[in-house]
Order: C-alpha cells, then structure tokens, then sequence
C-alpha cells in the first residue's frame, strides 16, 4: 500500500538511540517530519543529517519535531549522533516493522544489482496526524529547504 498525501499517517512504535519508546502518536498536536533513510555513517546520510542538523532551530520555529529513522541499531544510531552532534532522536527499526508500514523497504537497483533497501522518503506529518507532505526526490545537502518551503 503506498501512502498519499492527506492520508492518515500509520501510528508506530520503536525504540530511539536511547532505548526510550517514540510512538508517533504521542506527537499528536505537533508537525513531524519523519525522515527515512538508509545507513548511518554514509555520505549521503550524513549530510542530510547534518543538514537538518545545521538547519534544526529553523524546523523548530516552524513547528517541527525531527525524527530520523533507519533500520540501524539503536547503539549505531547512537554513535552517528555523538559523532555529528544531532539534536533529534533516531529510530532503530531493525525489524524493518516501521519502514514497511510507509513502504519504504522496497527493491533497489545499484550498479546492475537488484536488492531490498530503504529508499530515501520523508514524510511531513501535520498536527493531525495527516500526511502533509512526501519527499521522495530528497536533496541530502538541502533537504531542510524541501521541508520549510
């Protein structure tokens, strides 16, 4: 099932880097962007970690809760925020339970290979609970400007 904007964002639970329960529902009142992307400590992921890092007081006057999520170890995403001193919480979701809810573990082709993978997707989630936004063409270096447009 793919997501559309205006659809009810799927509710989860799963653990951040700190091994404390995020369940998206207990952000209800509040804008969420909820970033998708696939491994900690890569070129690409790291810029647009350290893009919304460098960016995060923008997102928080404008509303938003930050939320990375990768299927990552809670004790991998732990050492890619102490390493680039990332302000907001990343979601291990090892079990790829999250990620299938928003579709975002899908095949991937690289180089002539076929595999499974997260795609790069960020959801921006209204005070509802609605999806307001889908970012599936993410520019890693700005990604902030694709949210705060």
């Amino acid at each position: 099932m793919s997501l559309e904007v205006g659809n009810k964002a799927p509710d989860f639970e799963a653990k951040d880097q700190d091994g404390n329960t995020i369940k998206l529902s207990d952000y209800k009142g509040k804008k969420v962007v909820l970033y998708f992307y696939p491994k900690d400590n890569t070129p690409g992921c790291t810029a647009q970690a350290c893009d919304l890092r460098d960016n995060y007081n923008a997102l928080l006057d404008a509303g938003y809760v930050v939320l990375g999520i990768s299927t990552d170890s809670e004790k991998s995403h732990k050492k890619f925020i102490e390493k680039h001193e990332l302000p907001f919480p990343l979601i291990a979701d090892e079990d790829k339970s999250v990620h299938e809810l928003y579709n975002t573990w899908r095949e991937k082709k690289n180089y002539g290979r076929t595999y499974m993978g997260t795609v790069r997707t960020t959801f921006v989630i209204d005070e509802e609970g609605n999806i307001a936004d889908i970012i599936e063409k993410v520019k890693t270096k700005e990604h902030s400007n694709q949210i705060l447009k």
